[in-house]
Parts: structure tokens; sequence; C-alpha cells
């Protein structure tokens, strides 16, 4: 039988979001504390997708804590070797190890109504006891993988990009790479040049648009470490550019327009045969799917060793795929670049609240909303980071995070002004909440863009992005109105002590 571990605060993850929060209660001087790591080490995304040409996609200045801000990025867009090791470097400094058990897997979640505290099983055995429980898990960690048909069959190697394969050697072998997201249009240009034949599957073509990137000059690494708000400045000035992306996402299409020009040249400049610029060129408005950056990818199609198949996989065998429209194309392996499980993680969530309503199920039945995509009725105490409806099409998950951690720290604040175990969002703050969002997001490109993407659930409802501007995301989420909880009074003396 497990053990029985109490604490004040159990945070899931150590991704950007776990860590932030545990920086943010180790800055106010909480020590009550426990982060849950079911790998061994920290980073999330950045220590998982490890594959050729990983990189962010969003500037390095900006894809950072604003607290921890690092002057001597190597290029304008880090690489993921380099954001992870900042992220290990940023645990290290705020000594998090000292509060992290890695090799933990959270089982599921249930909230006691008589003690007011999570427990928080473990496939391990443990049992966590809290009164807060922060859900940094983040939506790209379940790897999507496509069922082709006889796949069973296949004697050659096959792996997700983000469960790379690193003992393999492609070189000179014959891949296949099976979809076109982001992942995909960043490992295929890398590993072109090593394999013998490559052919890319792609059923949409993705808008891809040049990557502005660059090796940061010494002056410059020099000028955002030694100059006073050197740094600040040109972080705000990479902020307000992107941010400017969200006027053409969110009803103003012509912008959209405009820039899928740029992105049209972008194909016929590096693509030299007409049927094969048709065929990368998309039919949906820009931004409807993930828009990606490259300067490598439609180069490779230059290559004589790279090929792409539009007909689709109609079966796998031993050492082939068969394509819909007849042909066979022999295959040492085949590669998956087809994203993750956004919505389905949300749905497959292990947690029960209040009256014993399973959030899973309710949220499979109901769809998936939220309070600013943080807090959930009927489920007291229980925070998301990055949670539905935070993700975003044109700035940095960063900024959402720390506004999150704001509010929830204001949260934990309310509790402890009015002397309470718990506050539960009222349903009627959650519903005027999604009612605004889902009203916005029916005007976006997401919706009216003319394309099915992993933003939406199965009824077509983006559940996935955040509508509009991120300040105003700031501004919604800096102060806790406390007419939109309900404050659950004080049944037994909490233990709070870490055991």
């Amino acid at each position: 039988m497990g053990k029985l571990i109490h604490t004040g605060v159990v945070i899931v993850g150590t991704g950007f979001s776990g860590m932030g929060m545990a920086i943010q209660l180790r800055k106010e001087g909480r020590e009550d504390f426990v982060v849950l790591e079911k790998a061994d080490d920290f980073g999330g995304t950045w220590r998982d997708n490890s594959y050729p040409g990983c990189a962010c996609d969003i500037q390095s200045h900006m894809y950072s804590f604003s607290f921890e801000p690092k002057a001597d990025w190597s290029r304008a867009f880090a690489p993921q070797a380099e954001i992870y090791q900042y992220m290990r470097d940023v645990a290290a400094k705020w000594d998090l190890a000292r509060n992290t058990t890695f090799g933990v897997e959270v089982a599921g979640g249930r909230w006691d109504e008589e003690e007011n505290r999570w427990y928080i099983a473990t496939t391990g055995g443990d049992t966590y006891v809290a009164q807060y429980v922060v859900a940094g898990i983040g939506a790209l960690h379940l790897p999507q993988v496509p069922h082709l048909n006889g796949i069973e069959n296949f004697e050659g190697t096959a792996f997700h990009s983000a469960r790379w394969d690193h003992d393999y050697d492609l070189t000179g072998k014959k891949v296949a790479v099976i979809g076109t997201g982001a992942s995909a249009v960043q490992f295929m240009p890398r590993i072109a040049k090593q394999v013998a034949e490559l052919t890319l599957f792609q059923r949409t073509p993705p808008w891809v648009m040049p990557k502005p990137d660059h090796a940061m000059p010494g002056w410059a690494k020099t000028a955002l470490a030694k100059v006073p708000g050197a740094h600040r400045g040109y972080r705000n000035f990479l902020y307000w550019l992107n941010e400017a992306r969200a006027i053409g996402f969110n009803g103003h299409q012509g912008m959209l327009k405009a820039a899928s020009r740029l992105a049209a040249w972008n194909i016929k400049r590096s693509v030299r045969d007409p049927e094969l610029v048709a065929k990368l060129t998309p039919d949906y408005v820009m931004g409807c799917k993930r828009v990606l950056i490259s300067n490598d990818y439609y180069p490779a199609f230059r290559r004589d060793n790279v090929s792409l198949d539009t007909s689709g996989v109609a079966e796998v065998k031993a050492r082939s795929i068969v394509t819909n429209d007849g042909r066979e194309i022999e295959v040492d392996a085949i590669i998956y670049g087809t994203g993750f499980q956004v919505i389905d993680s949300m749905e497959h969530l292990d947690i029960t609240g209040r009256d014993g309503v399973e959030l899973g199920k309710m949220w499979a039945e109901a769809g998936i909303t939220t309070y600013n995509g943080i807090n959930v009725a009927g489920f007291p105490n229980l925070f998301f980071l990055l949670g539905p409806n935070t993700g975003l099409g044109h700035n940095s998950v960063v900024f959402m995070i720390e506004s999150q951690l704001n509010h929830i720290r204001e949260a934990m604040k309310l509790a402890e002004r009015h002397n309470v175990e718990a506050i539960d969002v009222r349903p009627a703050a959650q519903e005027k909440f999604n009612v605004e969002i889902q009203r916005k997001l029916r005007e976006g490109v997401w919706t009216q863009g003319g394309c099915k993407s992993w933003y939406l659930d199965a009824q077509g409802v983006n559940r996935t992005l955040w509508p509009g501007f991120t300040w105003r995301y700031w501004l919604k989420t800096r102060k806790v109105d406390a007419a939109d909880f309900e404050l659950i009074t004080r049944s037994r003396t909490p233990q709070l002590t870490a055991s």
C-alpha cells in the first residue's frame, strides 16, 4: 500500500507552467508545495521533443520568463536544446529539484468534500493530499498517432516525432513521413539530407511563411545584457510586433489574405514544378490552421530524393506503403509528424469534483468549458495552466502562463483573506466567460477560414485558442473578482505541512 503524503499545493508537470508556479510560490516564501513530474528532468515539451531541427516559432526573447531574462540567446528563434538548457538553468537557480519528485505519474484526482482537500493518486501507489492542485500538464504531450491499415504487418521502424528514436540511423534509409504539421516541417528538411529516399504524405498543405531567423550578433547580446532597460525594451517590441497579428486572426481576414500572397510567393520561389506548387498551396484562409515558418521546407522538395504524396495511405505492408492511387512505395521507416491529442487529452482527465462529477466525462458530453481557462465550476481549488481556450496562434504562451500564475496566486490570497478552505468558481461566471469567448471565436479565422484543425472539437467548436489580444487576457486575470467565486468555509484544521 502506498504512502499518504500531505502538502499545501500539488503542481503537476515541469514545463514552463509547472516551473513558473513553483517559482511563484517560492518567491512568496511558500514551501508547502510538491511538484510531480512523470519524466526524469525538467523541461516539458522541450525535454520530450528532440527531433532534428526542433526549434521555437516565437522569438527567443519572448519565449522565456519575463522575470528570468536571457540576453545571450544564440539565435532569434532558439533551437530546442537551448530552450531545454534554459529551463534547466532556471530550475537550478530556484532550486526547484528540492520540491520536485521525478518519475511520478499522476493517475487521477478526487475532491473530498468533508475534508476540503484534493486526493491525488499516482501510478506508483502513493497519494498526495493537498489544499490546492495546479495542473501544468500542457496540451502537447500525448502524441497523435493515426491508425494505418496494416501497420501491424510493418517490419521496419516506426515512431512519432515527439518520441524520436535517436538510436535508429536514418542514413541511406527509405523513409515515409506522415503529416505536415509544425514538427514535420522542421525535421523533414534535416533528414532529407541523410536518407536515400523520403516520401512525405500530405493530407492538407500548411501555410508556411519565411522564417526571419538569424544568429544574434555579439553586440546585440552585450547591449541586451549591459544596457539598462534594453532587454525589456526589445521584449516589448517583440510583444507588440506579434500582438498585431491578432487583428487578422479575429475577423479581419483581409490582412491574412495579404499575408497569404507572401506565403504563396514563398512556395513559388522555391519550387519550380507547377503541379507540385499546386499541391503545396492551401485552399483555405491563412491562420485557419497553425501558420508555420521555415526557410528550408519548400527548398527540400527540389531534392531528387524527396517526393510528395497527396493520395494518402491505403495499406502498410511488411516493407512498403501502398497509396490510394495504387502505387507501392518501399520504406524502411515511418515517422509520424501528426501532432498531439489536444482536445482528447482534456476529455480523458480522471478528475472527480464535488458531488462525484467526473471532469473528463462532463467535458466529453457537454463540451470543454472553463473560467478564464483556469478554473472549472464544481472543482474547487483546482487550477489549470495554459488550459482550454488560452492557447495562442500569434504570440508567446509564456505571457499567458505568467498572467495565469498571477491569477492563481490572487485566488489563493482571496481564500486566505476570507479564512476559508476553498474557492469554487460560480457556474454563472463560467458561463458568461464562455459565451463571450465563443462569440468572438465564431468570428475568427479558425471557424470562418474553411478548414478543419486540431483547434476544434468534434462539434467544430474551438476549445483551444484565446480569441483576440493577449493584453486583454492580462487585464482579465490580473485581479480576482470575489463575486465570481463561492467561498467554502473551513470544516477542519488544515494540514499544510509537507510530510
